[in-house]
């Protein structure tokens, strides 16, 4: 018998699944997903309570404003969800403001592998014990708060589904682009070459493709230096390496 290998498949554990594909489903991302190229899975955290008024939570322990929703009805969720894995080894991905940033780097190797298992916290989040009991993975999108984790897991999809073999025409555009280098990427031009007064650099109508590349590199630079003084501190201590 011949095995079906699966597309990379994001599968999303929320309280919301009409949440998704939204803006998963236009765009790139979208042809792709109907074209079969990643696939897209949603786990309604409500079908796995335990009473008929299919309640995901309750009030904190030690008190305070909020809920917090509940360890045995997300795990019974995750398990349900495991027992399809048969050996897929996806991490399990819990979006969160107090997680690891999310960087480029964690995006390609959740893009290289089989997908990602997606945990959407709401209200004020998850009985820690269950994320502990499943050695759940922790990712922030952003020094800030959000309603519940499903834009946060939009987002790093989307990242993830860009970078997937057949999804974007040109791999050149994934080098240029911001962090592969270390660097944020240079600003862009385009057609008409005067707009209100402002014109675009002589260097770029010059067909000089080695003092185009320079001009690129450098504004880059100055452009990391300026916005993101972090980056531009490992970019030139990696450089002097």
């Amino acid at each position: 018998m011949q095995t079906v290998t699966k597309p990379w498949t994001a599968t999303v554990l929320t309280l919301f699944p009409d949440m998704f594909p939204g803006p998963l489903g236009i765009s790139l991302a979208g042809q792709a997903l109907e074209k079969g190229l990643w696939a897209l899975e949603m786990v309604d955290i409500r079908d796995h309570a335990r009473d008929k008024h299919r309640t995901v939570d309750d009030a904190p322990f030690g008190g305070g404003a909020g809920m917090v929703m509940r360890p045995d009805v997300v795990d019974d969720a995750i398990a349900a969800t495991l027992e399809g894995e048969q050996g897929r080894d996806r991490p399990l991905i819990y979006p969160s403001p107090r997680g690891k940033p999310l960087t480029q780097d964690r995006v390609k190797e959740l893009a290289a592998g089989p997908g990602v298992i997606l945990l959407c916290g709401r209200y004020e989040g998850i009985d820690e014990r269950v994320l502990e009991a499943r050695a759940v993975e922790e990712v922030s999108i952003g020094d800030y708060v959000l309603s519940g984790g499903e834009p946060a897991a939009l987002v790093l999809i989307d990242a993830c589904a860009r970078l997937l073999p057949g999804v974007m025409g040109s791999a050149e555009s994934h080098a240029e682009e911001s962090f592969e280098r270390g660097l944020l990427e240079y600003p862009h031009y385009t057609r008409p070459q005067e707009w209100q007064g402002r014109t675009v650099p002589e260097v770029l109508l010059s067909g000089h493709h080695e003092r185009v590349r320079a001009w690129r590199r450098d504004q880059a630079e100055k452009v990391t230096q300026a916005r993101r003084p972090d980056l531009w501190a490992r970019y030139r201590d990696a450089a002097q390496d």
